[in-house]
């Protein structure tokens, strides 16, 4: 069981875009007409007293908005949302409150008045800097509106972030260490950079499947990753996971609680979540169409289609697969308590063979299975991607893929879920106490 006192964040979805970009398969909606955003925002409201109802006392310490684009949100209505979360749960001092935005909506006014409203970091959605590369991704931004609103976030907010796509077509190597030298220039301590990924029922997927769209390779991709992971670190920044770079101690804090495997709430046309109501955690989705979304949230209370309690099983497999997306990886103490089951040896060596996996023993502070003591830390201590792993022969705390390994991430997990033991006596024993 998750006990309350553990971190607890609330995701925020507002599926509205001005534009669909064709790589995306986000949950986001275009309406030229408009919405009604006071009826959204009553909506908004009610299914956050539904979740509220729903898993009791809590205190929030992160919340995200997420989209779409939350930055045509008005800021009263962002306002609304973080009061209203405020009533039904209060928001711990410090917490760290996101709002994701596209270049083309950032005005200073607007940024001052989502400032105003409780916001206090921004993460822009920049994807290149280049107008030839911006118009075939879809985007209806300039690399000049770019800069700009990269400007305003720093005069505006004490942290910010921006997101890159690399691995584009007809990229080389040249290019991108070209561009990510001119976005590490314009980053603060926070930088996002995702690989292109080609997904299902987008038409980028049907311009692949006809021949008409050439991503690299997995061997280039990886150079431009390795390219990455060498000049982020060159200039301070941290890989703490796959694609998200930051100086120690600015790292996103509500995404660490997702891959840590925490507790949030998802509120919104689309939006998971995880929740702990009683003895079991919960996953919830919520109806995608923003329209049939407020409709039922006007008739039940809430927008969920789905609500379904998981196994031990089902956790284990998502706290590895969200874990092992961190440089601090996944502490194994935790895995037993929570799904009675740990990785089966021979394939944990095997991996380590591999050049794949990394183990560490337990940090001597930190009793086994202590996992709360260090949530809200900055990141876990651990030595860095590339060291040596510790002795075969001493206990092993916590598993994590090394940067080769991240590049078969996927292959990773699965290996490893196919492998699943149950834990021994002594980890019974330790969940019991």
């Amino acid at each position: 069981m998750i006990s309350s006192d553990t971190t607890f964040g609330v995701y925020v979805h507002w599926p509205f875009c001005a534009q669909k970009c064709p790589y995306c398969d986000f949950n986001s909606h275009v309406r030229h007409k408009g919405w009604d955003e006071e009826r959204f925002l009553s909506a908004y409201k009610r299914e956050i007293d539904w979740a509220a109802d729903r898993v009791g006392a809590r205190v929030v310490t992160s919340v995200f908005f997420g989209g779409g684009t939350p930055s045509l949100m008005q800021p009263s209505t962002v306002a609304g949302i973080l009061d209203h979360i405020s009533k039904r749960w209060g928001i711990a001092a410090g917490s760290e409150i996101t709002l994701e935005a596209n270049p083309g909506s950032v005005e200073a006014a607007r940024f001052r008045g989502f400032r105003k409203a409780g916001v206090n970091r921004v993460s822009i959605g920049v994807q290149s800097l280049r107008d030839e590369e911006l118009r075939k991704l879809g985007r209806i931004h300039s690399v000049a509106e770019a800069k700009s609103a990269i400007e305003i976030a720093r005069a505006t907010f004490k942290r910010f972030s921006f997101d890159l796509i690399y691995a584009r077509p007809g990229q080389t190597a040249d290019d991108w260490r070209q561009e990510l030298g001119e976005a590490l220039d314009l980053a603060g301590d926070h930088l996002s950079l995702y690989q292109l990924t080609i997904e299902p029922d987008t038409p980028y997927a049907a311009l692949h499947a006809a021949g008409k769209l050439i991503i690299p390779d997995d061997y280039d991709a990886g150079a431009l990753y390795e390219i990455t992971e060498d000049m982020t670190a060159a200039r301070g920044l941290a890989a703490y996971e796959v694609s998200n770079y930051a100086r120690p101690g600015s790292e996103s804090r509500h995404n660490l609680l997702y891959w840590r495997y925490g507790e949030y709430a998802g509120v919104g046309p689309g939006a998971h979540g995880r929740i702990v109501p009683g003895e079991r955690r919960e996953a919830t989705i919520a109806e995608r169409n923003p329209e049939a979304w407020l409709a039922r949230v006007e008739t039940d209370g809430h927008g969920l289609v789905e609500r379904a309690a998981l196994s031990n099983a089902e956790q284990a497999d998502e706290m590895l697969l969200m874990g092992l997306r961190l440089s601090e990886g996944v502490d194994l103490d935790r895995l037993a308590d929570l799904g009675g089951i740990r990785p089966g040896a021979d394939v944990v060596a095997e991996l380590r063979a591999l050049g794949l996996l990394q183990t560490m023993a337990p940090p001597p502070s930190q009793k086994p299975g202590n996992w709360r003591a260090n949530e809200l830390e900055d990141i876990v201590a651990c030595a860095g991607p590339g060291l040596a792993p510790d002795s075969s022969s001493s206990p092993i705390g916590r598993i994590r893929v090394t940067p080769r390994g991240r590049l078969v991430l996927n292959a990773v997990v699965a290996k490893l879920s196919k492998s699943f033991q149950p834990a021994g006596r002594m980890d019974k024993m330790r969940a019991a106490v």
